[in-house]
């Protein structure tokens, strides 16, 4: 058995979903697949925008600028998702544990994954390690992971684009 570690995942599925949204629930759901989910989520008409409340209650977590405010929100969505822990097998993968009712629909599932994800990702790696691109416009998502903790852009483009910047304000 092996405990589902939630966290860089579950918090880079959260900043893929705010960056990019998906039109469609199977948008969603295939997003869930491609950062490493793979139940099957039982569907609800209102999925789409429901999930779209859950992503759009997490960006707050994401602007919150200090930590305490943060924590407040991170504990809010993590008492609304409560469930208890159980044991599944769900794939024929291995045993392991999931912290949620086996048969919740896609957004409390989504609000407990990355909620929790990102409690454990700031918890492990620092509250500091969430928040938006420096380069403006830009206003992606950083779900910083890296090993200096210091990541300020969501690409190499943005942080060339705002390296020009600077250069041609000091020459100008």
């Amino acid at each position: 058995m092996h405990l589902n570690p939630y966290g860089e995942y579950a918090t880079l599925l959260a900043a893929s979903l705010a960056d990019d949204w998906p039109a469609d629930r199977a948008g969603i759901e295939a997003r869930t697949r491609r950062f490493g989910m793979t139940m099957v989520f039982r569907a609800a008409p209102d999925d789409h925008e429901r999930t779209r409340a859950v992503i759009d209650e997490w960006l707050r977590v994401v602007d919150a600028e200090d930590p305490a405010d943060r924590a407040v929100l991170l504990n809010r969505m993590m008492a609304e998702a409560a469930a208890h822990p159980h044991l599944t097998d769900h794939d024929g993968e291995g045993w392991h544990l999931h912290y949620r009712d086996p048969d919740d629909a896609l957004p409390y599932v989504l609000r407990a994954v990355i909620a929790v994800g990102t409690a454990l990702h700031l918890a492990t790696r620092g509250m500091h390690r969430l928040g938006r691109c420096a380069a403006d416009p830009c206003t992606n998502v950083i779900v910083d992971i890296t090993r200096n903790g210091r990541q300020r852009y969501c690409s190499v483009r943005c942080a060339n684009r705002d390296a020009v910047r600077r250069h041609r304000a000091r020459r100008a």
